[in-house]
């Protein structure tokens, strides 16, 4: 009869229940090979889940002195740049302009981890850039160099990595790359081009220290708006009468807010006069004909600044000198310049009307 010679005996195993059974063999072994891994015991922080953690991306530029590998690039190309990287593998990068501040990130992070142990709500540096798969030995090797934690990278091979960003749940992006931070900010990315200062300054290595200025970094550029427009006595007036209406926020609030859950962490602990983190608000606005608001915005969103310093229009350098910040953030180039010519780390935002006047310069 037909099917006579299947063999289907009593003991023989139906193919369903064979490929169930495979199935089950392989999640066993999945799951034993997932415990092998989590019970292993590692003197090194894992990196904290992208949703808890407080993700800074920075540039293989920024974090790094790539001046030559970018000449090299430039002038001769990307198979030249790539066998220049590879042929010198095992020759550290010397810091770049973002070196110190992610230095002093760690700092914070290793305080983190003594006073709350199995909390993930730290900083987690990404490397994110453009550069191919092949110069990774580099960069790994000069990351193990100088200690730094930095588990997660994405090497995107000439493409634009602002794509990852996201996925990367990025809270702040440095690069060297000012096209690429522009287009980071259009996407809504907390985002500065990094620019190196022009004198050796010491940083210190106990306190993360970040200076920003007001408008259209920490708040929206509505006021520079009217300055630009209408001059600075219609501000003036615009400030006063506006005293208790809260400025819109601008790009770089977030990253505020995220510094000021860390430092709520310690004042937990009884560590409000031993925090590792402090921050600063350099502003060219007056204090008694427009500082009111900026105050009062900053208390209605519940954040707290550690120093305001109103200059009244005054050069920010000199100030920020004393400060001696691992990074100022501002939305003007020439704010940048000054702080660059007297050794300060700074990062320009692009945001804002100040843009507009910059480019038609």
């Amino acid at each position: 009869a037909p099917g006579s010679m299947s063999g289907s005996g009593p003991e023989a195993a139906q193919p369903g229940e064979a490929a169930e059974a495979g199935l089950q063999e392989a999640e066993q072994d999945w799951a034993a090979a997932k415990a092998f891994y989590d019970n292993l015991v590692s003197k090194r922080p894992r990196p904290p889940k992208p949703q808890h953690a407080i993700t800074v991306a920075v540039s293989s530029r920024a974090l790094f002195d790539l001046v030559e590998e970018r000449r090299i690039y430039e002038e001769q190309g990307v198979e030249k740049y790539v066998e220049y990287q590879q042929e010198n593998e095992n020759v550290t990068l010397k810091p770049g302009p973002a070196f110190h501040f992610v230095k002093a990130l760690e700092h914070v992070n290793a305080r983190l981890l003594e006073l709350y142990p199995d909390d993930e709500e730290r900083f987690d540096i990404v490397l994110m850039t453009n550069n191919h798969a092949q110069v990774g030995v580099r960069l790994i090797n000069s990351i193990n160099h100088y200690g730094l934690t930095i588990e997660r990278f994405c090497m995107t091979g000439g493409k634009s990595p602002i794509g990852y960003l996201t996925a990367y749940l990025t809270n702040l992006y440095l690069s060297a790359d000012s096209e690429k931070v522009q287009e980071a900010i259009e996407a809504g990315i907390a985002s500065a081009t990094m620019f190196t200062a022009n004198k050796d300054v010491p940083y210190s290595d106990t306190q993360l220290r970040v200076a920003f200025d007001g408008d259209a970094v920490l708040f929206s550029d509505e006021s520079e708006q009217i300055v630009k427009e209408q001059g600075l006595d219609r501000f003036f007036e615009h400030e006063q009468l506006n005293e208790n209406k809260p400025l819109a926020q601008g790009p770089l609030k977030g990253f505020l807010e995220d510094l000021g859950k860390l430092q709520k962490k310690f004042y937990a602990k009884n560590e409000r006069l031993n925090c590792p983190i402090r921050t600063f608000l350099v502003t060219a606005r007056s204090a008694a004909s427009s500082g009111a608001r900026v105050l009062k915005t900053l208390r209605s969103w519940g954040l707290e600044i550690d120093e305001a310093l109103f200059l009244a229009g005054a050069p920010k350098g000199p100030i920020l000198v004393k400060i001696r910040p691992h990074i100022f953030f501002d939305d003007q180039m020439f704010h940048i310049e000054g702080a660059q010519k007297l050794g300060t780390i700074a990062a320009h935002v692009p945001y804002g009307v100040a843009q507009k006047y910059h480019k038609s310069a």
